[in-house]
């Protein structure tokens, strides 16, 4: 599918002022209040976890904003071929054997250096339990990309190389999360946040060779993101961090020509 159109030029490179207002300010704002005013949020809203309503309205908040600037500038049409991008798959066989192999065989390496490996080789007590939990992560976390992959990544790209447009991204991801840090019951509240920050960077690196390797694909960001939460893999902080550092060092290296390079990248927001 090609990614040019001209309806793409009013969404400019100046976009991302809004984008990133709407998302900090909304992800921030309510876990703000529950740092804050945690008594009087906790009793009228309850406390706050992973699973609660108002941390998915957080989580969400790239989504919302990048919805909110292709409705304002493409209209409900616009919105709908800009969410076609989740239909597009084509890819190198090679990124298929890293979403499905790689990443799993990154979390169990890096378990074993942790020495967690064998301690709950199935985490969960029944497959329902199981089958909630797969649920919830695939609703939760992978809805980011349709606001970084989905509008930030490609603008970027329009000023900068793809190396430079995934580490730029990879700080203000990693940034964006550092509230949940502060929170009991969000599941970044039990890392620290350097390797998590430093392992954003890295993905965001991988994911930025990925996304221009599938022609702009939602899709693939997704499923990779899905990867990265998937509650299968056990928890091998900090050590999963710093072996993404490894594999965006290999995946940059690999695809040197292209990462460094703008001419392939692409730009566009709002397919034909």
């Amino acid at each position: 599918m090609n990614l040019t159109s001209s309806g793409n030029k009013k969404i400019s490179f100046i976009s991302l002022i809004p984008f990133l207002l709407i998302t900090f300010g909304l992800a921030w704002g309510i876990l703000a209040l529950f740092i804050f005013f945690p008594d009087p949020m906790n009793s009228i809203f309850g406390k706050l976890t992973g699973q609660h309503p108002l941390f998915f309205l957080a989580v969400y908040a790239p989504a919302i904003a990048s919805f909110i600037i292709v409705i304002h500038y493409a209209g409900i049409e616009g919105l709908r071929r800009y969410l076609s991008r989740l239909l597009l798959w084509r890819s190198s066989i090679v990124w298929y054997v890293f979403l499905f192999l790689g990443i799993p065989l990154i979390y169990m390496g890096s378990a074993v250096l942790k020495g967690n490996i064998l301690s709950e080789p199935f985490p969960f007590s029944s497959f329902q339990a199981f089958f909630v939990a797969i649920v919830l992560t695939a609703i939760k976390g992978p809805v980011e990309e349709l606001g970084w992959r989905g509008l930030a990544l490609p603008l970027l790209q329009r000023k900068f190389s793809p190396i430079w447009a995934g580490l730029i991204l990879g700080i203000i991801w990693g940034f964006w999360h550092l509230p949940a840090f502060f929170l009991s019951g969000t599941p970044q509240s039990a890392w620290s946040f350097i390797p998590f920050f430093v392992g954003s960077i890295s993905v965001s690196v991988i994911v930025t060779a990925l996304f221009n390797k599938s022609h702009g694909s939602i899709l693939l960001p997704v499923i990779f993101h899905f990867q990265l939460n998937n509650p299968l893999w056990p928890d091998a902080q900090p050590y999963d961090m710093y072996a993404f550092v490894i594999a965006a060092v290999l995946v940059v290296w690999f695809n040197r020509n292209v990462m460094f390079n703008k001419d392939s990248a692409m730009v566009e927001v709002i397919p034909k």
